[in-house]
């Protein structure tokens, strides 16, 4: 992979300053307004048509991620928050791999909530080995590109312990980190009103 830029240093800060926060102005039902946004929601249809229509991925319907939320509808999620987080930032991201990679970031294909579910090797120590678990089944169902890989890979940071080389995968972590915040803490409730495939 390519050494950072100081262009993609400067997006990495970017992404990463959080000095404008206000609680004041915190809004749970982004999740909501999200998924009303047919620009978004087109673009994910335009780049990963042949991931929606995955019979593996749609097995991702049958997990539950947090709260009441399923680990599609979280990766739904952290799609939409990714684009709109490197648009809103004005972070250049190339867009498909960014939707791609998302999507594709908690491809583990198991209840993780459950110690003895085919595929959960390692039930206590999930946010560390999921990532590596994730990115072993999307090489295998997808071609990816090394991007891709990396936001897959990453997106766990800093549990991974080595961070993300590309902005695409920084841009997916604080997707990841904001998404799940807001399912676990039930800001988000209901399901996905829009068939993707």
């Amino acid at each position: 992979m390519h050494r950072l830029t100081n262009e993609d240093r400067a997006a990495i800060k970017k992404v990463l300053d959080i000095n404008g926060y206000d609680p004041d102005t915190f809004d749970p039902e982004v999740l909501n307004e999200l998924e009303k946004n047919e620009e978004y929601k087109e673009l994910i249809r335009i780049h990963a048509s042949d991931i929606l229509v995955s019979e593996h991925f749609n097995s991702l319907k049958n997990y539950i991620q947090h709260g009441n939320v399923t680990v599609y509808e979280h990766c739904l999620h952290v799609a939409l928050c990714a684009i709109k987080l490197g648009r809103g930032l004005g972070v250049k991201c190339k867009e498909r791999e960014l939707v791609r990679g998302a999507l594709l970031h908690d491809y583990f294909l198991y209840d993780w909530h459950n110690a003895d579910a085919p595929g959960n090797t390692h039930p206590k120590l999930h946010g560390f080995y999921h990532p590596g678990i994730a990115l072993r089944n999307a090489t295998r169902d997808f071609t990816l590109t090394e991007r891709e890989k990396d936001i897959i890979r990453k997106h766990m940071w800093p549990l991974t312990v080595n961070p993300p080389r590309c902005r695409e995968a920084w841009v997916v972590c604080l997707a990841d980190k904001y998404s799940s915040t807001l399912e676990t803490l039930k800001l988000r409730k209901g399901k996905i009103r829009v068939n993707y495939a």
